[in-house]
């Protein structure tokens, strides 16, 4: 490895022939490490993490069309590192017998477990074709070392019955020479960096009865070290059952506009408060959250720290109803250490992130086609990481989840599980109500997997389910679920058919 020091006497090491023209300003941004893998053959490279992750894993695809993204697909012979990074992961991990193995292993380690943020990026490398193929050993070498047994078993039965003598043959070879994964601590967060410049940020809020909670977070949003320059709060509540009186009066530093929801669904909700925005970032909140005097402060300072365009924070979970922020400082400080990561985001949460306003409208809002089911969150993140944006967990603006039994815009979910007159029809159902059986999965998740997945991945999420759920599902005992098995295949080919149709309208904001 060679030695390259920064404008700001950082130290990182290379391997290959990068643009040494471009390090500089890498190493002011977010990432950890740096590659062009996906322009070298890399791209998509070890497809067989499919048999652990299905479709339940952002990065299980590298993405396509894009100059910057977040890419654990790393050519072992052509990358950039932070030396810091590079020192606390031990190097790269020479025990696999193909080098190609040992590349994947570092930037899949860097990502997943330990809070680092490797980034593709175009034209950082010269573009080859080259062709990677990695030993069925080497497989489970890294199946071992990264996940449960039971993973490495699940593989070995979807290679097929006329692979399972050599494949059983791969596992015990890998058994007897694989390294464990040593390295448990997390990269260290970066110092955040004192805000710059006075950036706008505007506060989204949907809500639906649960007015009286909206009151105490929008007296937190008023007690800000950085008062948010507008909160747009979008109240759900029927008619007959809210105070139309409650927002008045309010003595706020921030302009506050509320706006009766005529629709129904969150997504809805959001995308009509976006549209008011004027803010150069959007931060996006639950009614049924309190957040302390830095949190606003602290999404502005991570975004600017690390020169991201999206982060996800802390969302930690209230264990009673009345739990205040003194509870939510104790809850930190008991924390896992887990939890301080600041890399790359593995989920979202519209419940407490931060979005730049040009990345909102870039990928258009919320896709309304989820409202009335789940997955929306999910939806917003990796629509972001698609079109570019580096999205990043944010530790340090955390929130206090309360989560109260009732109100909320999950009053549609739940209905999901209703039958006969019972039922209010859900967005998702369009023209055909739901009759006898509910869909299961949700036909909102369902419609997630097959927009963004193909029809290979589609195929493996289908197995892994139904594993799941003969095997790993609390719903009684084995026998019970194997006994119910026609009927949960009726139920999950009926969440086929309404995220088809759900897919036939396309992208709706």
């Amino acid at each position: 490895m060679k030695e390259f020091v920064t404008d700001t006497n950082e130290v990182l090491l290379y391997s290959g022939e990068p643009d040494l023209k471009l390090l500089n300003d890498l190493a002011k941004g977010a990432g950890d490490l740096w590659h062009s893998g996906p322009d070298q053959g890399y791209k998509n490279a070890f497809h067989d993490i499919i048999y652990q992750t299905a479709t339940f894993w952002w990065f299980l695809n590298d993405f396509d069309n894009v100059n910057v993204a977040i890419s654990w697909r790393v050519n072992p012979d052509a990358f950039v590192i932070r030396k810091s990074v590079w020192e606390h992961v031990g190097g790269m991990d020479t025990s696999f017998s193909n080098r190609d193995m040992s590349g994947l292993d570092l930037g899949y380690n860097l990502l997943r477990n330990l809070g680092g943020i490797p980034l593709f990026v175009s034209g950082l490398f010269a573009s080859e074709n080259k062709e990677v193929k990695i030993a069925a050993a080497d497989r489970y070498r890294f199946y071992l070392k990264h996940f449960k047994r039971h993973h490495s078993f699940y593989m070995m039965l979807r290679k097929g019955p006329f692979k399972l003598i050599s494949e059983c043959s791969a596992f015990r070879k890998a058994d007897k020479s694989y390294t464990r994964n040593k390295v448990k601590t997390i990269i260290p967060p970066r110092i955040l960096q004192p805000l710059e410049e006075n950036p706008k940020v505007s506060v989204v809020i949907p809500t639906m009865r649960r007015q009286q909670f909206m009151l105490e977070l929008l007296a937190d949003l008023n007690a800000q070290t950085y008062s948010p320059y507008q909160v747009i709060v979008v109240d759900a509540t029927p008619p007959g059952e809210r105070d139309e009186e409650l927002y008045d009066n309010l003595n706020t530093a921030y302009e506050l506009k509320i706006f009766w929801q005529q629709t129904s669904g969150s997504c809805r909700a959001r995308n009509e408060a976006i549209s008011h925005c004027d803010g150069d970032y959007i931060i996006f909140g639950d009614d049924d959250i309190r957040v302390p005097p830095d949190f606003v402060e602290n999404h502005l300072r991570m975004l600017q720290t690390f020169k991201a365009d999206a982060c996800n924070g802390l969302d930690i979970r209230a264990k009673n109803l009345t739990d205040d922020l003194k509870n939510l400082a104790e809850y930190y400080k008991n924390r896992h250490p887990e939890t301080l990561k600041a890399g790359a985001a593995q989920n979202f949460s519209n419940a407490n992130s931060c979005v730049s306003t040009a990345w909102v409208k870039k990928i258009g809002g919320n896709d309304i086609n989820y409202d009335g089911g789940y997955g929306e969150d999910s939806d917003f993140g990796l629509s972001l990481l698609k079109h570019g944006a580096i999205v990043l967990q944010n530790p340090f603006s955390m929130n206090l989840h309360l989560k109260p039994p009732a109100g909320g815009y999950r009053w549609w979910g739940e209905q999901n599980k209703a039958t006969g007159l019972k039922r209010k029809k859900q967005p998702w159902e369009l023209d055909i109500p739901v009759k006898g059986l509910a869909p299961k999965p949700s036909p909102t998740i369902m419609y997630h997997t097959m927009k963004f997945y193909s029809e290979d991945e589609v195929k493996e999420y289908k197995l892994k389910y139904f594993f799941l759920y003969l095997f790993k599902s609390n719903e009684g005992k084995f026998i019970n679920r194997l006994l119910n098995l026609p009927k949960r295949l009726k139920q999950y080919k009926k969440s086929v058919f309404y995220a088809k149709n759900l897919l036939k309208l396309g992208v709706r904001h």
